[in-house]
Formats: structure tokens, C-alpha cells, sequence
């Protein structure tokens, strides 16, 4: 069973893995999505992570935002279980609550509680952070008040530049106010410079939980995308997980991974996750699943203690 630890300074334990929930209702029907959560519990965990937006990103293939958390809440009901379940939702990218001016997040968390059928959400993101002319204090005295409600347990911020959330961090401390305890960035070894650097500094300094998304980068970290293959998946869209593929740095990668694998005896997403889940400040790593069968080898990854060549190799190959 998977080891909770906790979510920054928060009293919020969470498993290292989260699972994903931007497929359920997109690649993954209902009955799919709940045996995915059931097989996903069974193994330890207990963080999952969706937004209001999902799935509002391919409409032609008949997606409707905030079928993830429509979906996430008839389990919850279904099973009984909200107690036992760390929810994570995000505000700012739904087309009829767009943005993160205040209004607009008082009025999306009503809907993604009523969604989620839950009078409280575990931890709150603003999904992206668009608008930089909305000063910070309107932002997070909106998000202080949800949380002085009970209606959010914990905030959280995604895709966002490193000088707003540190101006967002700066004003919470100075005002006293709800902050930010967890950071949500894009990252994997085959997308580095989207969080070391400036952001993992100030997580570090901060003492945030960094939840990467995108963990397995669309799948292309579990090998099934080689250059010149071609994959039938409605995910394998230009610029993602094929799209990395036909590059040098992704050839090296999967080169690595491939060696690494190979000697340990798992799968190649395993060990992907197990350099993310080494890397600092790394709490809790995101990544979905269609099948209840993918999960195994993601779940491995919390008992595969890379050595320090391994991940000197990895890290060298997705330079």
C-alpha cells in the first residue's frame, strides 16, 4: 500500500501517485472511469486530481466540460468513500466561468461542488493565471473567503509565471490570508525547463508540494510512441506524445529508459515515474489511466529506488 504523505504544511496526506482525471468521460466512458478509481483506491491510493474544464479541449469529439468531475462524483457517491478520497479541482479554463477575476471563482466552485456532490473540495487550483492585470489581493482574498467557508481545504496554482506566484505568496503572508501550499507544473524528463529553474526555487524556498502533470507526457514516457510507428489514440495529438517521438531528445530518452528498464525488469513508465518521483520537492506525481491495467506499473514506481547512476543517465539523456 502507498505511503500519504503530506501536502506541504497542510494536515492534507496524499498518496505519491495521483491519478489523472482528464480522461474520464473522454477516453475512458463511465463504467471505464469507475473501475480505473476502484482499481486506483484498491492499490493505496487516494489522490485524485481533475478541473472543471475537463474535457472542454476536443468538443468535435463530443466532450463537455466538467463531465471529469461529473463522473468523479457519482463514484464518490457511489462508493461512499469521500472521506477517504483527496479531491483536487482547478477554477480559471471552463467556457462559462473563464478566468480568475473573483467573481468568477465563487461562481465556478458552486458548480464544481455540486458536480463533485461534495459540500467540500480537498485542494483548490487556479488552472491557469491568463490575465496578470487582476491584482493579486482580488485573487486570493476570493480563494481566502472559500476556504474560510470550509468549501476548500487547500489552495493551489497551475501554469503560472514565477513572478506572480511569488507575488501571489508575498501578499498571503504579508495580509495573513490563505496560500498557496502546492504547485502544479508541467513535468517529466522529456519536459524539464517547464519547472526547474525559478519555479522549483521558489517552491523549495516556499516550502510548496510540487504535483507535476503530465507525468508520463501523454504516454509517451511509456514507450508506445516510437519514431515511425504510427498509434491510433485519440491522444496522440501533434505537439504531445507523438510529437515527441521523431526528436533526438526523445529517441535518447526512450534510449535511457529502455537500458534502465531493461536491467530493473519493469516497465519503461515505471521507471519515468520513479526519476520524477526522486527529483526535490517532487510530493506527488499526476498521471491517468484508461484501463485499470496501466496502473501496476505506475504504482511500481513507489518501490523503485533508482541508484545515482541511473538517474545521472536519465537526467544526462533528457538534457
Amino acid at each position: 500500500m502507498a505511503k500519504l504523505r503530506a501536502l506541504a504544511s497542510t494536515d492534507i496526506l496524499v498518496s505519491p501517485l495521483c491519478l489523472g482525471g482528464n480522461v474520464f468521460g473522454w477516453t475512458a466512458d463511465k463504467e471505464q472511469s469507475f473501475a480505473v478509481l476502484d482499481a486506483f483506491v484498491a492499490a493505496g491510493g487516494n489522490f485524485v486530481d481533475t478541473s472543471d474544464s475537463y474535457m472542454n479541449y476536443f468538443p468535435e469529439q463530443g466532450n463537455v466540460p466538467g463531465q471529469s468531475e461529473t463522473i468523479i462524483g457519482e463514484w464518490l457517491a457511489a462508493r461512499g468513500n469521500r472521506d477517504d478520497v483527496v479531491i483536487a479541482t482547478k477554477v480559471g479554463d471552463h467556457p462559462d466561468y473563464f478566468g480568475i477575476a473573483p467573481a468568477t471563482i465563487k461562481a465556478a466552485v458552486e458548480e464544481s461542488l455540486r458536480r463533485l456532490g461534495t459540500d467540500h473540495i480537498d485542494l483548490y487550483y487556479i488552472h491557469y493565471d491568463r490575465d496578470e492585470s487582476i491584482p493579486v489581493d482580488d485573487v486570493i482574498g476570493a480563494l481566502d473567503e472559500l476556504v474560510q467557508a470550509g468549501k476548500v481545504r487547500a489552495l493551489g496554482a497551475s501554469n503560472i509565471s514565477p513572478e506572480r506566484l511569488s507575488a501571489y505568496l508575498a501578499f498571503s503572508d504579508r495580509e495573513g490570508l490563505a496560500r498557496f501550499a502546492a504547485l502544479q507544473p508541467q513535468y517529466n524528463l522529456i519536459s524539464r525547463d517547464t519547472y526547474e529553474g525559478p519555479r522549483r526555487d521558489i517552491v523549495q524556498r516556499e516550502g510548496l508540494a510540487c504535483v507535476p502533470y503530465f507525468a508520463l507526457a501523454s504516454g509517451f514516457l511509456t514507450g508506445k510512441y516510437r519514431p515511425g510507428q504510427t498509434v491510433e489514440n485519440v491522444r496522440n495529438i501533434p505537439g504531445m506524445a507523438g510529437g515527441y517521438a521523431d526528436t533526438e531528445r526523445g529517441a535518447k530518452v526512450l534510449g535511457a529508459l529502455d537500458q534502465v528498464a531493461s536491467a530493473r525488469g519493469v516497465e519503461i513508465a515505471t521507471v519515468a515515474l520513479a526519476w520524477l518521483a526522486q527529483q526535490p520537492t517532487v510530493t506527488s506525481m499526476i498521471a491517468s489511466a484508461r484501463t485499470p491495467e496501466q496502473l501496476p506499473a505506475q504504482f511500481a514506481a513507489e518501490n523503485l529506488r533508482l541508484s545515482e547512476a541511473e538517474l545521472q543517465a536519465l537526467t544526462a539523456a533528457s538534457a
